[in-house]
């Protein structure tokens, strides 16, 4: 099957390859000299980009540039990057170390939302819903309950404010999310009962940035058959894993260079 032709999309994305490459704004002139289109197609084009937020025109100098959106597009590509690939070490050793078979994630916070960044798994390990891309209720997950711990009561209030944003969750109020948040905290890594899926739990603990901000969340999950019950050893063996797998994410993330 050949390319689809998309002839806008495609000199769209050349434009914003054409200004990356340049040390300041570049003007519409050029740009079609530089990309071989008509004029009057790369003033429309420009016009459209920038209508959509991703251009900036200078009228002082009859010159286009990037505008901050995709700035912000490219420090968060590259921000997910530099840290998957800082955690998959992690994440595969947390697999090949633990007492069960068990599959790593590496959870980011999005909103109320977790959203899966990374993932590691050995020749054992459950199939999960958890993939890389895939987001879930943060209050539903080990991950996301891991990181909402992290944040304090405060932040999680301006997230979830009123009883109703946690309408058809586990927990269902507000008091009971403080007090499940608290009991995270007191164990050092949460935990997630079949509330995914019946058939498995999870853990996870928060790992922390050099700023001391909870940067992402490690976690494992597995079959409940496994594990025996949540207060049992397998449980907090797991706890135990995911909790040293986070710290060394955070010494990775520069966590200890902060604290010196």
């Amino acid at each position: 099957m050949g390319m689809p032709r998309m002839p806008a999309a495609r000199s769209a994305l050349r434009v914003l390859v054409l200004l990356a490459e340049q040390a300041g704004p570049v003007r519409a002139a050029t740009i079609a000299r530089e990309l071989g289109m008509p004029r009057s197609s790369a003033y429309q084009l420009l016009q459209v980009m920038r209508d959509e937020g991703f251009l900036v025109h200078y009228p002082e100098l009859g010159a286009w540039g990037p505008s901050a959106r995709v700035e912000r597009i490219g420090s968060r590509v590259a921000a997910a990057t530099r840290l998957e690939r800082l955690a998959q070490p992690v994440l595969d050793r947390l697999v090949a170390e633990a007492p069960l078979p068990a599959t790593g994630h590496l959870a980011v916070l999005a909103g109320r939302d977790v959203a899966y960044a990374g993932r590691g798994a050995g020749p054992r390990s459950p199939v999960t819903v958890s993939r890389v891309g895939v987001r879930l209720p943060a209050v539903r997950t080990a991950t996301g309950r891991a990181l909402l711990a992290a944040l304090g009561d405060d932040q999680v209030r301006a997230l979830i404010p009123h009883d109703r944003d946690l309408a058809g969750e586990r927990p269902a109020t507000r008091q009971a999310l403080t007090t499940l948040l608290a009991g995270v905290r007191r164990r050092g890594w949460a935990i997630e009962e079949g509330e995914v899926d019946p058939a498995y739990g999870s853990v996870a603990a928060a790992a922390f940035d050099a700023a001391g901000a909870p940067a992402a969340s490690v976690g494992v999950t597995f079959r409940l058959a496994d594990a025996g019950p949540a207060d049992g050893p397998a449980w907090a063996a797991l706890g135990e894993g995911c909790a040293g797998a986070a710290r060394e994410l955070g010494r990775r993330l520069g966590r200890d260079r902060s604290e010196r």
